[in-house]
């Protein structure tokens, strides 16, 4: 691991010991249409994402937070099965289990997002040290952070690190 990524895992580590508990569970949510602008963008107002969301949820998604690593959202996701992974604020499909692997460091893992139109990645300095930020491309929702050339086996030498409140998990039919 470089000494950035340390240095950014640490200060994640840090920020998410000050965030808020773990009992604003995501909502399950349909994907009812929401309002879009001309090019697909979700449209909603802050009070409209206050009341859609769980405070956990908004915390992450509309004001970039971090949940804490190896909490219960993590816990059940190492548990999930085959399935999808889409946005907890407008419904896009982001990741898949094909995508998913063990880190180890107690966030959700995906080496790849399951289409990369729903997915978009912008430079973050916001805490001293440069990462790359992870975003839905349809609503702008902050996911996590990717980082690159950690040496795990994986087909992108990627590690898409995403908070598992930002998502809803979407089994597959058998």
């Amino acid at each position: 691991m470089t000494r950035a990524a340390m240095l950014s895992t640490a200060v994640a580590l840090a920020l998410a010991a000050c965030s808020g508990g773990e009992d604003d569970r995501p909502i399950m949510q349909t994907n009812a249409e929401l309002p879009t602008d001309g090019v697909g963008k979700v449209v909603l107002s802050d009070g409209e994402w206050r009341a859609r969301l769980t405070p956990g949820q908004y915390h992450i998604l509309r004001e970039a937070g971090t949940e804490r690593p190896h909490g219960e959202v993590y816990r059940e996701f190492k548990k999930q099965g085959a399935g999808a992974y889409h946005c907890g604020g407008c419904g896009a499909r982001l990741f898949t289990s094909n995508e998913k692997f063990d880190s180890g460091c107690g966030w959700p893992s995906f080496f790849d997002p399951a289409d990369a139109d729903h997915v978009v990645t912008r430079e973050d300095r916001s805490l001293g040290v440069t990462r790359v930020e992870v975003l839905c491309a349809r609503c702008d929702g902050h996911l996590g952070h990717v980082f690159e050339g950690e040496g795990f086996d994986t087909p992108t030498d990627k590690r898409y690190c995403i908070n598992g409140t930002a998502l809803r998990f979407v089994p597959s039919e058998q």
